[in-house]
């Protein structure tokens, strides 16, 4: 490999960006166990998932069998607005670090909703529109898949109503407004306009809200409104689907230069971005075709992967969701209100979770404040102020960038930057005050999640 061909940002064609997404399920031996039916304790049925999720949506749900679903061409076109999105070589990151490590990152924030997110919300929008709906509502984190179902459901015509946890909705109002510009309603979570929001706020005066809270409002709004239907912006197995575009382009473009990665890293909180990222190569393990140390980074405020258990529980608070078998904090988990807003999610994706338990990736958690000292070594070496949650890969590349540094090994790093940081100052700002501070959940603040996981036979 001729080290001097290598540009600092690698773009692919839009004759190279992906025709199909790939469905890593099709690949694993061991598959995803299925989403249960709370009700029966059975496999959920297409016609179970209909009641809640479009038609489309819930048959890519349960098929876990066809490798490769052809993107329809109004979703491609959209794409090319702002796909493909560059792979850059992080030179002066390497050359402050003083590591011979060679570190990229697959850039996803170049679109205004800052986000890998509009990835999926287009796709879900689309099928919604395609099944005549009125429109859907959801729930969001820290903002950007809020604000990315906004986008999409602006170009579509369709009604966007979004839930948004309580303290990033406090903690981000430029993020709430963008949703508002693009014509969503934005309700705080837990709110008092659903039965489930006032029970939670019942028992948890002055919570902070979560995501598990946000999906139950959202649910329960789209089942109680004729012509809507729930989206969700992570966990869910269509949700990664349609995030793999992220990684068959990271793919394409380090074989267009015959670049070949030793370590992939991404952040988790659901799963969707880490998914999409690694899924590609997830697959090239899983056929024998190549091997990659695989790391997922999350929050220690909130770690279902690390210190969380894998175990059928419900994807939501107000448990009337299906429930999936994942590494979940236990579906009554409330983390603290950290910064790392769109890694709050009590749970992760069943196809994470499965490929976490099998051995094929690793996981780790990190402190808040050592996210956003790497955030901005990062912004003040590769001049992009990166989003709190993609700063959590970055702190997991420094730190395998600096061991590399120690030993001497020569070793390529590829991780996912999943957006941009410009609404998170407040963040920002605490941090620069020294007034942010780090929040790991005990083992008794653990044990209380544990008990509201569902206990049934089988289910240890």
């Amino acid at each position: 490999m001729n080290e001097n061909k290598i540009p600092y940002k690698i773009y692919l064609s839009e004759d190279e960006m992906p025709q199909y997404w790939y469905n890593v399920r099709a690949d694993m031996t061991n598959k995803p166990a299925p989403l249960l039916n709370p009700a029966t304790l059975q496999p959920m049925t297409q016609q179970d998932m209909e009641g809640v999720f479009c038609r489309e949506l819930a048959r890519q749900e349960l098929d876990d069998t066809t490798a490769y679903i052809a993107i329809p061409e109004e979703i491609r076109s959209f794409y090319k607005m702002y796909r493909p999105s560059p792979l850059v070589r992080a030179y002066c990151l390497e050359e402050k670090l003083q590591t011979p490590a060679k570190i990229y990152y697959k850039f996803e924030g170049n679109n205004t909703s800052g986000s890998h997110k509009l990835n999926s919300a287009i796709a879900q929008a689309y099928y919604a529109k395609e099944q005549g709906l009125k429109g859907v509502t959801t729930e969001t984190g820290a903002g950007q898949w809020g604000t990315a179902l906004s986008m999409a459901c602006a170009y579509l015509g369709l009604d966007c109503r979004v839930f948004m946890v309580k303290c990033s909705y406090e903690q981000k109002p430029f993020r709430r407004e963008v949703m508002r510009t693009y014509g969503a309603n934005v309700t705080p979570s837990p709110s008092d306009t659903t039965e489930i929001g006032r029970k939670i706020l019942q028992q948890f005066p002055g919570t902070s809200g979560s995501l598990g809270c946000a999906i139950s409002e959202a649910v329960e709004t789209a089942v109680n409104h004729p012509g809507y239907r729930y989206v969700l912006g992570s966990v869910l197995s269509q949700v990664l689907l349609h995030q793999t575009v992220i990684g068959l382009e990271t793919q394409t473009a380090l074989k267009k230069y015959d670049i070949h990665p030793d370590i992939i890293i991404g952040c988790a909180g659901g799963g969707s971005n880490l998914g999409g990222l690694i899924s590609p190569f997830v697959g090239e393990k899983l056929r024998g075709e190549a091997d990659y140390r695989i790391i997922a980074v999350e929050p220690a405020s909130c770690p279902s992967l690390t210190r969380g258990v894998f175990r059928y529980d419900f994807c939501d608070t107000g448990e009337i969701c299906p429930m999936a078998k994942m590494y979940t904090l236990g579906n009554g988990f409330i983390p603290a209100a950290n910064h790392a807003g769109g890694l709050r999610y009590h749970g992760m994706s069943a196809i994470l979770s499965q490929l976490y338990h099998d051995g094929l990736m690793e996981a780790r958690s990190v402190e808040q404040t050592s996210v956003f000292e790497a955030a901005e070594y990062f912004a003040r070496c590769e001049g992009i102020l990166p989003a709190p949650e993609s700063s959590h890969a970055i702190r997991a590349a420094m730190d395998e960038a600096i061991k590399c540094r120690e030993t001497g090994e020569e070793k390529t790093i590829v991780f996912g930057l999943t957006g941009t940081g410009y609404f998170d100052m407040v963040a920002y700002g605490q941090y620069n005050d020294g007034k942010m501070s780090d929040q790991i959940p005990t083992d008794t603040d653990l044990q209380k999640g544990f008990a509201t996981i569902p206990n049934f036979p089988g289910n240890n």
